[in-house]
C-alpha cells in the first residue's frame, strides 16, 4: 500500500500546530505538578486550580501555566497570578 506524504504550506502549518499543542500540553502538565506540590492536591484538583487562575485573571491557560512554571524556577510571579493562585488553592483545599 502506498504511503502518502503531505508537503507544502498546509502540511507545514499543521505540523507547526501539532508541535505547539504538544509544547502547550507539556507546560500545562508541568504547572499542574507545581500546583499539586505547592498545594498538596491531587492532579485533578491541580488542573481545576489552573483553570480557576486562568479564568480569574483572564489569561489563557497556557500562559498562566507558563507563569506558574517560571515562578517555580525564579520565585517571581505577577501579583495578579499570585493572588488568583492563592485563592484557588484555598478553595481547592476546602473541598
Amino acid at each position: 500500500m502506498p504511503v502518502l506524504v503531505c508537503t507544502g504550506p498546509p502540511a507545514q502549518r499543521e505540523n507547526g500546530q501539532l508541535r505547539e499543542a504538544v509544547v502547550s500540553h507539556a507546560v500545562v502538565d508541568q504547572a499542574i505538578g507545581v500546583v499539586v506540590a505547592v498545594g498538596g492536591l491531587c492532579p485533578d484538583q491541580g488542573f481545576e486550580v489552573l483553570r480557576e487562575v486562568s479564568q480569574r485573571t483572564e489569561v489563557k491557560l497556557r500562559q498562566a501555566s507558563a507563569m506558574i512554571v517560571d515562578w517555580a524556577h525564579s520565585e517571581q510571579q505577577p501579583e495578579e497570578i499570585r493572588r488568583a493562585l492563592e485563592g484557588a488553592l484555598a478553595a481547592a483545599r476546602c473541598v
